[in-house]
């Protein structure tokens, strides 16, 4: 059974930084692409970052210049380095893989709380 288990939130003031690592087990596979999503009170899931196999990024537009996905060396594993936190930032993280069939996988999520 695959598993994607975050790490790396928590509280910190506007301005500040976090990292999220986030790293898969169980799985024989490589995903094709991994990413974050964040759910924020109240509203949809969104996507803030993917990655593909070759590298290629996808960013949505409210944190781009601000937040940087990167895999990992080891297999299935998948960083979000997050700088000049907002408070419009404050939600749930959520790690994704997904395969060659792209079927996703999630994982449980981590709080990111952004005080002004």
């Amino acid at each position: 059974q695959v598993q994607l288990v975050e790490s790396g939130g928590g509280l910190v003031q506007a301005g500040g930084s976090l990292r999220l690592s986030c790293a898969a087990s169980g799985s024989i596979f490589s995903f094709n692409a991994m990413g974050w999503y964040r759910r924020a009170p109240g509203k949809q899931r969104e996507l803030v970052a993917l990655i593909g196999r070759d590298g290629s990024t996808n960013y949505a537009d409210s944190v781009k210049g601000r937040f940087t996905i990167s895999r990992g060396n080891a297999k299935n594993t998948v960083y979000l380095q997050m700088n000049s936190l907002k408070p419009e930032d404050t939600a749930v993280y959520y790690c994704m893989g997904r395969n060659s069939d792209y079927v996703p996988y999630w994982g449980q999520g981590t709080q990111v709380t952004v005080s002004s």
